[in-house]
Order: structure tokens, then C-alpha cells, then sequence
């Protein structure tokens, strides 16, 4: 198990407490650039469900203890990682990635399985940290100085990851918390 995923699992009964409020905003911003209705949303990385309560929907996460907290929320779940997704190919509206994507081991291979499972039209939608700006500097130490292996990216490099997965890369919001959207092509 990952260093990351073994102190989520631990961290999740405060999870909630500490953690801010998901920018609903920028989510539904993000899903409107779909080319297709999104009524099957998944969110990886998804953790306790903060995220995927607000849009309705389901949660892929390694740690267990997440789980069981978005299973509370009543939340449907899933135990899988970002990079081998527990998913069938075009079976999903939406992806969602949100304050995750640099705990994932492999971006690359984490945006490829989200292009996977999308639907022709769907769309991935990644909600991060720019680690180009103030806050995104300070945060990035931070999570080193508690031992996280995290990997922060920079909102040019996000667009261009979104883009090598095979998506349409479409910037949603720039600054310290930023999202790319990442489109489909449909067939």
C-alpha cells in the first residue's frame, strides 16, 4: 500500500472535519463540457464522497476507511485504484478527479484509464492544485514535510496530461485551486 493511501485510511474519521468545502461551482462548470448527457459520474479518488455527494456520484478509492465513510453518505463505492480502474471500457458520463490527482502514482497512466472508461462525449474533469503559484508552493512543502508523495503539476502541464490521455483539453479555472475539463471525441 502506498505511503498515501495507508494515511488516508487512517485519517478518514477526521477527514471531513479539516478538509474545505468542494468548489461545487467549478465542478459543474467542468461537467457542462461534456458532449453528452452525464447521469453515470464516477469520482476517483474519490476518498470520504465530499466531492461526489455534491454531483451525485459514485467513489473509487484504494483506502478502505474512505470507503467506508462515503458508504455512510450512502454513497455507492468501489475499491480501486486511479491507474487500473475496476471500470468497463465507455461505461461512464463523467470522471471525476478532485484535490487528488497528485497522490495517484502515475498520472499519466490515471488520466489513460479515465479516458478509458468514458463514454464517447463524456468528460474528465480535474480539479487541482497549480503548484505555480504561492499557496501551490506552500502546500506542495507541506505535504512533503508529512511524507506524502505527492506530485503537483502546473495548470500548462495538466492540460497537456488531460491532452495526451486522448481527451480534448479544456481549461475551466486558472489559479491556486484550477480545473481542466478533458472531452471525449465522440465516435
Amino acid at each position: 500500500m502506498r505511503p498515501d493511501v495507508a494515511a488516508f485510511d487512517a485519517f478518514a474519521p477526521l477527514y471531513d472535519l479539516l478538509m474545505p468545502a468542494t468548489d461545487r461551482t467549478a465542478l459543474r462548470k467542468g461537467l457542462f463540457c461534456a458532449d453528452r448527457e452525464v447521469d453515470r459520474c464516477v469520482e476517483v479518488g474519490g476518498g470520504s464522497g465530499r466531492a461526489a455527494r455534491e454531483v451525485g456520484a459514485a467513489v473509487v478509492d484504494p483506502a478502505g476507511g474512505m470507503l467506508r465513510r462515503a458508504r455512510r453518505r450512502g454513497l455507492e463505492t468501489v475499491r480501486g485504484t486511479a491507474e487500473t480502474l475496476p471500470l468497463a471500457d465507455d461505461s461512464v458520463d463523467a470522471v471525476l478527479v478532485v484535490d487528488a490527482l497528485h497522490h495517484f502514482a502515475d498520472h499519466d497512466a490515471a488520466l489513460a484509464e479515465a479516458a478509458r472508461v468514458l463514454a464517447p462525449g463524456g468528460v474528465v474533469v480535474v480539479r487541482e492544485f497549480d503548484r505555480s503559484t504561492r499557496r501551490g508552493q506552500l502546500l506542495a512543502a507541506g505535504e512533503r514535510l508529512i511524507g506524502f508523495d505527492s506530485r503537483f503539476l502546473t495548470a500548462a502541464e495538466l492540460e497537456t496530461a488531460v491532452a495526451a490521455a486522448g481527451l480534448d483539453a479544456r481549461p475551466v479555472e486558472y489559479g491556486f485551486g484550477m480545473t481542466v475539463a478533458g472531452v471525449k471525441e465522440k465516435e
